[in-house]
């Protein structure tokens, strides 16, 4: 887990120092600012937000973010469940879907909506959650699927 974060690190750290090469007056920018910054970038309110989601502390009744959601999948037809009862029997009747968190709601998705966010849809981590990323929250296949995602490109976040 610390290696997401390492990674968020990594690019506000980044980040600070063009903005200091760049900016005559950027005595007011701060790492602070930065973190939240890249937070923001792949999904999170803030750092702490992001802090809490991919170091494993958050609970399936936290916001996650929309960490798990691309802009560009907006086209696909996805279910959208307030509850994750309800998401966990939709994915248990299509065994090609996956369920994800959004927010405090959850998507049960195919495979073209994964393929969106940068993720391999066929990695086999994906067996090892039973396609359910919010049960398998925090484990090792998680991480590696979260690792996928933190690494795809940056308009797989952000609209354009």
């Amino acid at each position: 887990m610390t290696a997401m974060l390492d990674e968020l690190k990594t690019r506000a750290r980044l980040s600070l120092n063009a903005a200091r090469r760049e900016e005559a007056d950027s005595a007011g920018v701060r790492l602070r600012h930065c973190l939240n910054q890249v937070a923001r970038d792949v999904g999170f309110a803030h750092w702490e937000h992001a802090r809490a989601v991919l170091g494993g502390l958050a609970t399936r009744e936290d916001d996650m973010g929309t960490f798990w959601h691309a802009p560009r999948t907006g086209i696909l037809l996805n279910l959208w469940l307030a509850r994750y009862e309800e998401a966990r029997a939709a994915l248990e009747a299509d065994p090609r879907a996956y369920l994800l968190p959004y927010r405090r709601q959850f998507m049960v998705v195919q495979a073209d909506f994964i393929q969106e966010l940068g993720v391999d849809a066929n990695h086999p981590a994906w067996a090892e959650t039973n396609h359910d990323l919010v049960a398998a929250y925090g484990g090792s296949p998680w991480l590696t699927l979260a690792g996928q995602r933190l690494r795809a490109p940056r308009t797989s976040f952000v609209s354009s």
